[in-house]
């Protein structure tokens, strides 16, 4: 697979990740700064909830964040919180609409091979790794790194690296967790002690361990830092907008319908509670039997769900309307299918399988904005049901 990451630096900077000439990831410039999720605070408890068994705290943001009482970890047990309490959070998941931020006390610092966890002890293997044999091997080898002073999930890139390597990321994080520490009892409340990587950052501690042909940009002092990690190339009068073919993909990721090759087409739905994708035969009639060709439309809208799915940055609940099915082994081999075209994403993505109505239940991870909230805003005109394209005043 040819994969491109594009970086354009300027008054306007944005990062694109393409695949085989397909447009798989935007960041446009909101979303290039330091961005909230990973941020490090040191916050302030404004009251607790027992009815909600969670704290709201205060971060020097619009709204104080969440976070629950209890958390999922067998390795540590968190003290009770009061109010008025100073605690170290972490975000988990970025403040979005009426929401404030998800808090964590379980804080980890992430890097390309490791994710270091040093509040717990617990040491786990990335669930992209699949195979047995690798991820009995990696466990082993970090329970070794680890001995029980800390916690640590190993990445899938962990299974290709040497064992310098990972040691030598491993000891940059736990210098970066140090220094936290060392600042925390005296920064004064609200304040970040540790802020996220960079998006660029975070891209290619991803997808360098699935592979990258090239880094483009046009930015010199970027192509020299990233140079001997991956291929880059340093193309001045680079501009994403005249990459061929990234506009009018963009475009379209705005767009409520998608049109598959064959002729069928997706209606794609967010709302506040989930996103919904409905397939459509449309145009598609077929040559065969009437449910091979549904299977047929239902395995194609697979591959253009799972790639709108990233590009849009789309999260939480999604339902999949597929065509409907006649037999149970057609229902599975398009959840295999699905499950393929996701395993693309770099964004955690699970698929629980079919609800007793025939509807694909996926869950997405939230990373930041939808794509859509990036680019558009609601229409004034119609109350905020429609939206419409930013200017460059609002951008």
């Amino acid at each position: 697979m040819e994969r491109i990451i594009y970086a354009e630096c300027g008054t306007h900077t944005a990062l694109a990740v393409v695949e085989n000439g397909r447009l798989c990831e935007y960041l446009p410039e909101a979303s290039l700064g330091e961005g909230l999720a990973e941020t490090i605070y040191k916050g302030r408890v404004e009251r607790v909830v027992p009815g909600m068994r969670a704290a709201f705290v205060q971060l020097g943001l619009e709204k104080n964040g969440f976070l629950p009482l209890e958390e999922n970890s067998k390795t540590v047990s968190w003290p009770a919180l009061q109010s008025g309490q100073d605690v170290l959070v972490q975000v988990k998941k970025a403040p979005t609409g009426e929401k404030g931020a998800f808090l964590t006390r379980d804080i980890t610092l992430a890097g390309e091979y490791v994710i270091l966890m040093p509040m717990n002890r617990y040491v786990g293997v990335s669930a992209r790794v699949t195979d047995p044999e690798e991820r009995r091997a990696l466990q082993e080898a970090g329970r070794e790194i680890a001995q029980g002073r800390f916690g640590l999930v190993m990445r899938q890139a962990a299974a290709q690296a040497q064992e310098g390597e990972i040691l030598r990321e491993l000891e940059d994080l736990r210098q970066r967790w140090e220094a936290v520490s060392r600042r925390a009892p005296t920064a004064h409340v609200p304040s970040v002690l540790e802020k996220p990587r960079g998006a660029l950052t975070q891209l290619l501690d991803d997808y360098l361990p699935r592979g990258v042909t090239s880094l483009l940009t046009n930015d010199p002092h970027l192509a020299e830092s990233w140079d001997g990690r991956l291929p880059t190339r340093y193309v001045p009068e680079m501009r994403l907008k005249c990459v061929p073919g990234l506009d009018k993909q963009l475009q379209g990721a705005l767009r409520r319908k998608v049109w598959l090759p064959s002729g069928g087409n997706l209606f794609v739905d967010p709302c506040e509670a989930m996103t919904v994708f409905d397939v459509n035969s449309a145009k598609f009639t077929g040559k065969r039997a009437l449910e091979e060709t549904i299977f047929r439309l239902n395995l194609e809208a697979c591959q253009e769900i799972a790639c709108q799915i990233r590009l849009r940055n789309l999260s939480g609940i999604i339902l999949i309307d597929f065509v409907d099915m006649e037999t149970e082994e057609h229902r599975q081999q398009v959840a295999e299918a699905m499950r393929q075209a996701l395993a693309l994403d770099r964004v955690k993505t699970v698929i629980h399988g079919f609800t007793s109505l025939g509807l694909m239940e996926v869950t997405r991870k939230r990373t930041g904005l939808p794509l859509r909230e990036q680019l558009a805003c609601p229409c004034p005109s119609c109350g905020g049901l429609g939206w419409v394209e930013r200017s460059e005043r609002d951008a």
